[in-house]
């Protein structure tokens, strides 16, 4: 059996199986987390990212193979989680871009597009790093380079590409001593192979006997993405727009010729009907997402443009009851409140646990979104809360280093004027935002908040996942750890004697203000305790104490 030309269907059932696939093994990606926290999700970000794409390919299947990689990196773009699912979502990117035009493609096609994916993910990461996904998508793509100039099977290309994918996989702890020093390969590395175990199953006409029949549903991932508590924190009447409404508009001619499409115009039409909007848009249809009072509205206006599809609207109001244990009772008056008036500067920030997220209000944050260590906010994600914010000009702090790039992304594809401070831990975020001052102009509060992420130190403590060996030291399962600026400095199997041995390494002469966020399962004597210590031995140190109601992180200590 060979392949000498790749269509849009076969392509589309590619994109599905390496999806069901990559699903089927991410906590197996997740564990191979470099650091032994509880936090490794790597294969998480992965499967959602890919998901939100196989999600859209399913909508657009077709033969035309251009038009399915657009939908791909449409889908993969908007659902991106973390560095790792923004890489993937620029590999395929890239992919689409080289084939967009064409309705089959040959062995070398196949090739080249592959390597375009390469030059498009190189080109989205500031400071690549090899002996990661990068380097195996690399190495693949050249091998099917290589492979090309001997055979036209698309399924012989695939082989190349795939054993060079895990032979590359098995070279990255040589390029990353820290992966060598662990004992583990490349975590996206190893995602990116699962993906493409996938697409050579499809091709060879196998099903891979540890995929799951069907990818998870969109209302899984919801539920998996969102706690009770964020809900808890606000009230049923509270929410102005009660239906999210989600439709397609299937472009037809005839109604073009009296309404011809133009995005903009499309675009504020409908903000005027809602907020949450997103409009993503092809030669043949345009997607709608709108938080919305009269969905019905909505609808009619999309039907100016052609026939309405894939139509699905839901009553967030009931949804919220539901979630919080209320009984719903319907709003007496279904009049709709109009949107908040647009404000000059707005700030969406990224926190875990609701105490930080009511800390970062309490100092001007305007929007929080639910995410961090266990679960990175998508791209999407991140769009609608930039939208709900209503400002001119916004700035984002994702507090987190795998958060940072899809922000990026965000500010991509967003109408918004978005400017992204790279803050990679919650102590940074709180400095940058107390450095933020509404009356100044956008480059100065960009250089102050940038300059803000200088001047304080980050330390955490939570416990270990797994026996490893780190940084020289030799941890067990279940071992507390203390991390200072992201590296692993004491253990001990009690927390208290981290947590002050973490802060000997950490408090110095210059030393000011010590913030203490104490997270779920901290006690109040713990908490004194460590007071005490402070004050016992760093006389000159100011301490302030927050509840951060953070998961998984007992402590996380901002030193200034």
């Amino acid at each position: 059996m060979s392949i000498t030309a790749l269509d849009g269907k076969r392509f589309a059932e590619m994109v599905i199986q390496g999806a069901n696939h990559l699903a089927a093994n991410a906590k197996m990606v997740d564990a191979l987390n470099v650091f032994p926290v509880p936090d490794g999700d790597t294969g998480t970000n992965m499967n959602l990212s890919m998901t939100s794409g196989a999600k859209e390919v399913r909508n657009h299947v077709q033969e035309h193979i251009g038009k399915v990689g657009i939908a791909l990196s449409k889908g993969l773009l908007m659902g991106a989680r973390g560095n790792s699912g923004v890489i993937l979502s620029q590999l395929f990117r890239g992919f689409a871009k080289a084939v967009e035009t064409k309705p089959t493609i040959s062995a070398k096609e196949f090739a080249d597009a592959f390597e375009a994916g390469v030059e498009t993910a190189y080109k989205a990461v500031m400071k690549p790093v090899e002996g990661t996904i990068l380097t195996v998508a690399k190495d693949s793509a050249k091998k099917g380079l290589h492979a090309v100039q001997n055979s036209n099977d698309i399924i012989e290309i695939m082989e190349e590409i795939l054993k060079e994918a895990k032979a590359s996989l098995k070279r990255t702890p040589d390029l990353l001593p820290v992966l060598k020093e662990v004992g583990v390969v490349d975590s996206g590395g190893q995602g990116l192979v699962f993906v493409y175990e996938g697409f050579l199953a499809e091709l060879k006409g196998e099903k891979l006997p540890d995929s799951p029949a069907t990818l998870p549903s969109m209302n899984d991932m919801v539920s998996a993405e969102h706690h009770k508590s964020v809900q808890s924190h606000m009230n049923t009447e509270d929410i102005v727009f009660g239906y999210c409404t989600e439709f397609m508009v299937r472009f037809e001619e005839e109604k073009m010729a009296k309404h011809p499409y133009k995005e903009q115009v499309f675009r504020n039409d409908l903000s005027k009907l809602g907020d949450s909007l997103l409009v993503i848009a092809d030669d043949e249809v345009v997607k709608v997402h709108i938080h919305s009072e009269q969905p019905g509205n909505c609808l009619n206006y999309g039907q100016r443009y052609g026939s309405l599809i894939n139509m699905k609207i839901e009553n967030m109001r009931q949804q919220h009851s539901n979630i919080v244990g209320e009984t719903y009772t319907p709003l007496v008056s279904d009049r709709p409140q109009a949107p908040k008036e647009q404000q000059e500067y707005g700030v969406v920030t990224v926190s875990m646990g609701s105490g930080i997220a009511d800390l970062f209000k309490s100092i001007g944050a305007h929007a929080v979104i639910e995410g961090g260590q266990t679960m990175n906010p998508s791209t999407e994600d991140i769009v609608k809360a930039v939208k709900e914010v209503n400002a001119k000009k916004v700035f984002i702090l994702p507090n987190n280093k795998n958060i940072i790039m899809a922000a990026q992304q965000a500010a991509d594809v967003s109408d918004e004027e978005i400017y992204v401070i790279p803050s990679k831990t919650v102590p940074q975020g709180l400095s940058a935002l107390l450095a933020f001052n509404p009356a100044g102009d956008v480059e100065t509060n960009e250089a102050a908040m940038i300059e803000a992420l200088k001047h304080v130190k980050t330390g955490q403590i939570t416990f270990a996942v797994r026996d490893t060996q780190i940084d020289g030291l030799e941890i067990e399962k279940e071992d507390f750890m203390g991390i200072a600026e992201g590296k692993i400095v004491v253990k001990s199997k009690d927390k208290g004697q981290v947590a002050e041995e973490l802060l000997s390494k950490m408090l110095d002469e210059d030393s000011e203000i010590l913030t203490i966020l104490y997270g779920e399962g901290v006690t109040e004597e713990e908490v004194n305790g460590l007071v005490q210590y402070v004050g016992e031995n760093y006389q000159d140190v100011e301490v302030e104490i927050h509840n951060g109601k953070q998961p998984l992180y007992s402590f996380i200590f901002a030193i200034e």
